[in-house]
This record gives C-alpha cells, structure tokens and sequence, in this order.
C-alpha cells in the first residue's frame, strides 16, 4: 500500500507541475508552486525507497544490484534530457513540458509493473516465502507439539502410554514424564518462536553497522562537492563547447560512470562483506574532496587551481563516480546478507535510512566547502 500510494501520489504531482507549465502566472508564483510540489514529491519518494529497498530485501541478492543500476541509469536519463534540450535550443516552456511529462509516463509504467508484481509466480515465491515457516520449523513444530500433547495435556493423570513391540498391555507400560521430557517440550517451543519472531531494529542495526556507515560516509562525500563545486568548473575553450562542458563532463559523466560502478557489482564483489578493507576503500574516498576543488572552479577565493585542463576534471570525475556507483551497490546489496531472510526487510529500510543521512550531510557539508574555494 505504501508503494503504490506514494506513486499515485507522485504522479498527481508530476501532473499537476506539468499542467501548470501551460498555466499563464506570474515567474515567482510559478516557481514557488513548483518547489511546493517538488517538495512533496521528494517526500513520497522518500516513502517509495524505503519501501522498495525493503521489498528488493524479499528478493536474492542479484535484485538489490539491479535496483540499484535503475536508480544510477534513472540519472543518466536527466543528464541526457539536458543535452537535448541546449541541442535542440527549445524555448523554456517547452523543455520544461518535456521534463515533466517524461517522469509521468516512467510513473505510470512503474505503477503498472507493481500491480501486475504480485501475479508473478517468481515473486509469489520469494514474497510469500517471509511469511511462512522457515525450512525445517514444520519438523520441529510437529514433533515439539507431539511431545507437549501427548505427554503434558493428554493425561491429566500424570501418566502418560507408550505401545510397544513385544504385544505387552498398556497399563504394564504407562510411566511417569520424566522432566527432561517436559523440559524439552517447553524449550522445543520457545526455539520454534524464536525463530519465526523478527528482530528488533536495534539488533539488526548492530548487525548492519558497518554497512550503514559505509553507504552514509559515501553519500556524504559525494554530496559534498558533487555538484556544489563540480558544477562551478569551466572550460579552457571557451566557444560551443562551453554550452555542452558541463552538461558531458559533469552531469552526464558522473550518471554514466555512477551507473557502470553500480552495474558491476552484478560481476565483481570485492572486498567481501566481512574484510576491513571495505570501509577503509569507502574512507579513502576523502582525497577527492580536494582534487576537485582544484580543478578549475570559477568563482574562487582561497585555493590555487591544480587541474586547469578539461581531461584532468573529466579523468577525476570519472574516477570519482565510479567509485561512488560501485561501493554504494555493495553497501546496499551486502546489508540483508549479514542478517536472517526474516529480518531483510528491515536491514533495507534502516539502510535506506542512511542513506538519506549521507545525503544530507553531504548537502550541508556543501556549502562551506564551496566557500574554501
């Protein structure tokens, strides 16, 4: 429910902005409306990631990969949507238009695609599969019930009948339960419970720790300079390509790039989840921080320029979001292995959780890194 309401409710949205491009009103209004709407949006999109990161979690492993390169190829899109449009040299209405009608019909296929989720068999499988007994529960449940209601509930007497091979007559072979024998039933039980009881979020919290910092220390680097200062950089040639330089060499490079790190998790998974040398690469993310706030940043006030030229900003930026793309995937996909298939649901939605906090702390951490230019 919370999945297709939130896209319903995304929908209308996009809608709305959409009829209001054709709208006569004033600049400011128009505006001011669209951040209301934007607002809303990013809200219910929030709802909808959570969602899907916990739904994904249901799924094998290779399918938070492949969520994951939807959301880096879902970039690319924007990125290419721009370069059309200073191609093209549309007026603005129109490219506005385009921008949001374009994200209505994604909605709607999105829309469509989940309803029509729960009518896959493969998905019936894997959804359904959380809600039934784990393998081997059945076993145990039957013999633990086997044990508590012939033995306990079924002689109230305290005598309990056992049949044997030998022909010999129920009353020489009633015995006394012993209490090892109750002691088991009730503890048969309690294992069977336990089992099928989901863990509290602080217990999976503890689990995914690491991966939690990992893809908040990620986000948060990213953010920071990306695209706060990538986006202040400029060209040597000046000219045609100026009106292009940033659209290839920032925008569209690091879409492409993030979607390329985050598509080869389905083919390289190094570090393992369990080896320190994971957060340690995820740390070292850090350098780039200040390579590219040397590069050719326009406004600046403080720090020389280190890298003047196009390539060595396109070179960095590819690095840069590749790495980005790459350990983000992993962070996300390891996550729901370091817990029980039950608690799956809940390890995507804590990581989503931090997710969204590296990204805003990157966002914050923005601004004054902009300024130390």
């Amino acid at each position: 429910m919370r999945i297709a309401g939130s896209l319903v409710f995304i929908l209308l949205l996009f809608i709305l902005t959409a009829v209001l491009v054709k709208v006569p009103m004033e600049e400011d209004r128009f505006f001011s409306v669209t951040m209301a709407t934007i607002w809303f949006i990013n809200s219910f999109g929030a709802v909808l990631q959570g969602s899907l990161f916990g739904l994904v979690g249901l799924l094998p492993q290779k399918y938070s990969t492949i969520f994951m390169s939807g959301q880096g190829l879902a970039g690319t899109f924007a990125a290419i949507a721009m370069l059309l449009a200073i191609a093209s040299d549309t007026d603005s209405e129109t490219a506005a238009l385009g921008y949001f009608i374009t994200p209505c019909v994604g909605t709607v296929v999105t829309l469509l695609s989940y309803v029509l989720l729960p009518r896959w068999e493969f998905a019936q499988y894997y959804l359904n599969k959380n809600s039934k007994y784990e393998p081997g529960t059945d076993e145990l449940l039957k013999e633990s019930s086997t044990v508590e209601n012939g033995k306990l509930n079924g002689h109230a007497n305290g005598s309990v009948t056992i049949s044997t091979v030998n022909g010999s007559s129920p009353a020489e072979d009633e015995v006394e339960p012993s209490p090892d024998e109750t002691k088991q039933a009730f503890l048969s039980l309690e294992q069977v419970e336990r089992r099928q009881a989901k863990a509290s979020v602080i217990e999976v919290l503890k689990k995914i720790k690491v991966m939690a910092f990992c893809v908040t220390f990620v986000f948060t680097v990213t953010l920071s300079v990306f695209p706060a200062v990538t986006a202040d950089v400029r060209t040597l040639y000046p000219g045609k390509w100026e009106r292009f330089f940033l659209s290839v060499c920032c925008f569209l490079m690091f879409n492409l790039c993030d979607w390329f790190g985050r598509t080869i998790t389905t083919f390289i998974r190094w570090p393992c989840k369990e080896s320190r040398l994971f957060p340690a690469l995820v740390v070292s993310r850090v350098v780039f921080i200040p390579l590219l706030m040397l590069c050719n940043v326009q406004a600046r006030s403080f720090l020389p320029v280190f890298f003047a030229h196009d390539g060595a900003f396109a070179f960095i930026m590819a690095l840069f979001s590749v790495s980005s793309g790459y350990f983000v995937c992993l962070s996300m996909s390891y996550a729901p292995q370091l817990v029980e298939p039950k608690d799956a649901e809940t390890a995507g939605a804590l990581m989503t959780f931090f997710l969204a906090l590296g990204l805003s702390i990157g966002a914050a951490l923005s601004f004054p890194l902009r300024a130390l230019v």
